[in-house]
């Protein structure tokens, strides 16, 4: 697949010694997510921790990304891979202590990377303090109103209190033990029973939460990531739903536990928190939602002058791969942030859904890799703020034949829920050498979970170097984004006259064009290539006079120099 680049000097790494003081950085930001039990294990015991972090943090900073988001790592049981939280200000043991939390983001910070944590303010673990000695008191106990408790319906109690299922299946309610051994109330948890929800009515959890956001920005981290920043607030009375099939893990359906108006006076208070930490231009600290919602309009809500700074752009991430489908969304998702003053994110894949290079294989994996490849030329030509997934500039695929006995998704354990493949998009990345774990621990070591035996020709290591990986793709669009005026920050493309099944958009002087369909298609070209998603004819565009034809193979992206 060859890639043009204007410039072969473009790439090159930057040294900096401290996160550029670039005012509203994050407007345009390329931010990576890692996932830490799968990302790089330090200490070789098969599960990825903060010191395999800090080891690869100079591949992040070559990579060209502006900053990091961490999955958690806090103290934790694992029901739910640490978004079951049962200490805060703790790190569990598994990926490593404190100090290995701030060896990271001193590191990050002096790579010129800034560091985001995820913050799961929804639910915590049942082992949490506050949990398990509202358990110990019993009915009555103070600590149950920073919960959801209930008494269960029916003669005996015995029913739970509304009909509201969990997302991973069924209920979302656990009946408890009174101290005495008898049966006693119900608690909800939107999620696993491992995780129950906080009640943020109660002026306690406001309380708490103000000092966990303090405690990590103390530490110098850049922002959080606010997971299930949707669902914090139910509505009044907890009202029956009156049907079942409710809502799945990635769902944007309107329920009355998800995107109340309430939540808007939580992150009110939170921004100015932020606020206060900001010393100057370029050094804001932001907070970025995972929401839900039922529409682009609902999502710009989070990110109100007042409220959080990003959200999660999730229904670009669920269209399919069609060009009117994404042209809809890429022009709804630019409405509705402009009259906020908000950037418009764009993602393709996380640690929750199946990797887009599979999602958009409809006929062969190599077809799924040459959509993957175009639509990540489409999403960093896009104006506003860039998220990647771990693994996802290697081209990795969905892992879908795991064993069962090595899942560890709650959802696959709870028949009526999910279909349990959060676990495909896990699974350790490749870093070195020919055989598992491909560098991600020791050679021969353990792995969490097992990788592919075909994963050998996709690790960093095969791929740096070779001008037609996926690799070295992400690595020239991300240093031609950050060095193109044209790129980066913005709310509005201009459309260009296409044929059907093609996206071709102007910014200033920079063109994009992208074939969604099945087949070359001629088009005129708007000027010099810059980059190609895959192999463009041999007779291609190079030197064309503007207005020449030329022929765009499927599934193919091109970005312009106008």
């Amino acid at each position: 697949m060859t890639q043009h680049l204007a410039d072969p000097a473009v790439g090159a790494a930057v040294t900096s010694d401290t996160p550029v003081r670039t005012p509203d950085w994050w407007r345009d930001a390329v931010i990576y997510q890692v996932y830490p039990r799968s990302f790089a294990d330090g200490n070789g015991d098969g599960m990825g921790d903060l010191e395999g972090v800090r080891s690869r943090l100079p591949y992040l900073k070559d990579l060209g990304v502006d900053a990091v988001w961490l999955s958690p790592f806090y103290a934790s049981p694992q029901a739910d891979a640490g978004y079951d939280v049962a200490d805060y200000r703790a790190i569990d043991p598994m990926f490593g202590t404190l100090h290995d939390a701030d060896a990271v983001i001193r590191e990050a910070h002096r790579l010129g990377l800034r560091v985001i944590v995820d913050l799961v303010p929804n639910h915590c673990s049942d082992r949490h303090a506050w949990f398990r000695q509202a358990l110990r008191e019993g009915p009555g106990s103070p600590l149950r109103a920073r919960f959801h408790f209930r008494p269960g319906r029916g003669a005996d109690g015995e029913l739970p209190p509304n009909d509201w299922e969990s997302i991973f299946g069924g209920p979302a309610w656990t009946r408890t033990t009174n101290p005495d051994g008898t049966p006693g109330e119900w608690y909800l948890h939107l999620f696993a029973p491992e995780q129950p929800d906080f009640n943020w009515d109660h002026p306690a959890v406001h309380d708490e939460f103000r000092s966990i956001l303090r405690f990590w920005l103390d530490l110098g981290t850049d922002g959080f990531r606010i997971d299930v920043a949707h669902g914090l607030v139910k509505a009044a009375g907890l009202p029956d739903l009156g049907h079942s099939e409710q809502l799945k893990l990635l769902g944007n359906q309107a329920m009355p536990f998800f995107d109340q108006d309430g939540v808007h006076e939580i992150y009110r208070g939170w921004r100015k928190i932020l606020d206060e930490y900001a010393d100057g231009p370029g050094t804001e600290r932001i907070g970025v939602a995972e929401a839900w919602t039922p529409s682009p309009g609902r999502t710009a809500l989070y990110v109100r002058p007042d409220e959080l700074h990003q959200a999660f752009n999730f229904h670009f991430l669920g269209t399919p791969w069609d060009a009117a489908r994404m042209r809809e969304v890429i022009d709804s998702s630019l409405d509705s942030m402009r009259p906020v003053g908000a950037p418009t994110t764009w993602v393709l894949s996380n640690h929750d859904v199946v990797r887009h290079a599979t999602r958009y294989a409809e006929d062969s994996p190599e077809q799924g890799l040459r959509r993957a490849r175009a639509a990540a030329l489409l999403m960093l030509a896009l104006p506003g703020s860039v998220y990647v997934y771990q693994g996802e500039e290697l081209g990795l695929p969905e892992v879908t034949d795991l064993p069962d006995e090595v899942r560890q998704d709650p959802a696959f354990f709870r028949g009526d829920g999910q279909d349990g493949l959060r676990d495909g998009c896990r699974v350790p990345i490749p870093w070195s050498g020919t055989e598992p774990p491909y560098g991600f621990g020791p050679a021969g070591g353990p792995s969490w979970l097992p990788q592919p035996d075909s994963w050998a020709g996709l690790s960093v290591e095969a791929q740096t170097g070779d001008p037609d990986s996926t690799l070295e793709l992400y690595r020239t669009a991300i240093a031609l984004r950050r060095d193109l005026s044209a790129l980066g920050a913005g709310d509005a493309v201009e459309w260009l006259p296409a044929p059907e099944g093609v996206l071709a958009f102007r910014r200033a002087d920079f063109v994009c064009t992208v074939n969604t369909t099945g087949g070359p298609v001629i088009l005129p070209a708007p000027g010099r290539v810059l980059l190609a998603s895959g192999p463009l004819p041999a007779d291609g565009p190079d030197g064309a006079a503007d207005g020449a034809g030329f022929a765009l193979p499927a599934d193919t992206a091109v970005w312009w120099a106008v």
